[in-house]
């Protein structure tokens, strides 16, 4: 109801000229009819839906997390390919590797001077911190440039955090849990955004950071694990400013985990060396807020209608995760997994009700959704077996379908 309410007030708006930026609100996208490249993407998820319940209960788990991650990696490229392409979104001339020239062989230099000359950027560089260009720049200097590159870097890592959910859950709520979350992760309809926007690229660094908080099993090991997870998720904000009600997910595993005083040192200690590296390097991050906010403030986004989005993001993240997830938020989630399901849900408000995020949600809501997507293994009760996680995943697959064969989005 929310889902078609949302569609159909903002065709009115959209109708009305109120919202002219968006084409198919409350998505900031085109509508589109399918075709029959979709084809491979449609036989391909619906085969995985029908086996992978049964493959990763009978396999171990290390396998099964192998299986998970080839099975998400192969649904997501098959849904990029029966569009534009894998990389084409890359190619915008307002995405990152547009910036590039820029950067030159100066990215000291460059990070220097970015709030200074922000202004003069392309839009997703406007509204982001350096980090992103950062990162495309220094696969460009390891010798892998242009769109294709970024993009599989992005698919890789962004997939990959459907096996570090699957090693949190574990440690959280036991392998069963586990396992029942993990064929929900690979075939997350959030793919069809994980391929390609570099919001799936945040999803996998904020996914590996948590799941560092819980692996590690000797006092060196854990240490290593800890200062692993503090770089990483102290790198986050630095990678979206829209990252910071992310960090209630960790702290909410920490505070469950219990990690001990020298983990939490080490944590710390690897959050602030990537602060200190900024600063060393001349960006401060409260400037970046205030700078990329004057140009947010002056963008055309910001004059979306602040009540229709904050009801309409929650419906595209009810897309996003898919009809599995929300009918799982009921179901017979373990309690420590239910909490983290919980934050996530508390971020994803928090940020919504800030109003930063009036719509272009779908890519934004990425390193949030492959949470929420864990309840869907629980959507079918205890008592569902292989044939509820069937029908379930078969759901969540014809709406992966649905988004990628009748939703023309710019990323």
């Amino acid at each position: 109801m929310l889902i078609a309410l949302s569609f159909a007030v903002g065709g009115l708006l959209h109708h009305l000229g109120i919202l002219r930026i968006d084409h198919l609100p409350p998505l900031h996208a085109h509508f589109r009819v399918p075709t029959f490249r979709l084809l491979p993407a449609a036989v391909f998820g619906l085969a995985a839906a029908w086996m992978l319940p049964g493959a990763l209960a009978r396999l171990r788990f290390g396998r099964a997390i192998a299986l998970g991650y080839g099975t998400a990696l192969a649904w997501t490229v098959l849904l990029a390919v029966s569009g534009d392409g894998l990389a084409a979104p890359f190619t915008h001339k307002e995405e990152y590797l547009a910036v590039l020239p820029a950067v030159g062989d100066d990215p000291s230099g460059w990070l220097a001077g970015f709030t200074e000359h922000l202004p003069g950027y392309p839009t997703h560089v406007r509204g982001h911190p350096p980090l992103p260009v950062l990162v495309v720049w220094a696969l460009q200097a390891l010798g892998l440039p242009g769109p294709l590159w970024a993009a599989l870097l992005v698919v890789l890592v962004g997939c990959s955090a459907a096996v570090a959910i699957t090693l949190t859950v574990r440690r959280l709520g036991g392998e069963d849990a586990a396992r029942r979350a993990l064929p929900y992760l690979a075939l997350t309809p959030a793919s069809v955004w994980i391929a390609t926007s570099m919001d799936a690229f945040f999803a996998g660094v904020g996914a590996w950071g948590v799941a560092l908080l819980v692996l590690g099993r000797k006092r060196w090991s854990r240490l290593l694990s800890g200062a692993g997870a503090g770089v990483l998720l102290g790198s986050l904000p630095y990678l979206s400013y829209g990252l910071v009600p992310y960090l209630l997910i960790p702290v909410v595993v920490a505070v469950m985990v219990r990690p001990s005083r020298l983990t939490v040192a080490a944590i710390l200690a690897g959050a602030g060396s990537v602060t200190a590296a900024f600063a060393a390097g001349g960006f401060f991050w409260p400037d970046g807020v205030l700078a990329t906010h004057a140009q947010w403030a002056a963008d055309p986004g910001a004059a979306r209608p602040y009540l229709y989005f904050l009801f309409a993001n929650i419906a595209v993240l009810a897309l996003v995760t898919g009809p599995a997830a929300t009918a799982g938020l009921v179901g017979p989630i373990p309690a420590r997994v239910r909490t983290v399901v919980a934050a996530t849900l508390v971020a994803v408000a928090a940020l919504d009700v800030s109003g930063v995020t009036r719509g272009e949600v779908e890519r934004i809501w990425v390193p949030f959704a492959v949470w929420v997507s864990v309840a869907g293994g629980f959507a079918g009760g205890r008592a569902g077996g292989h044939a509820g996680d069937r029908r379930w995943l078969a759901a969540q697959v014809v709406t992966g379908l649905l988004l990628q064969g009748l939703v023309a989005s710019p990323w």
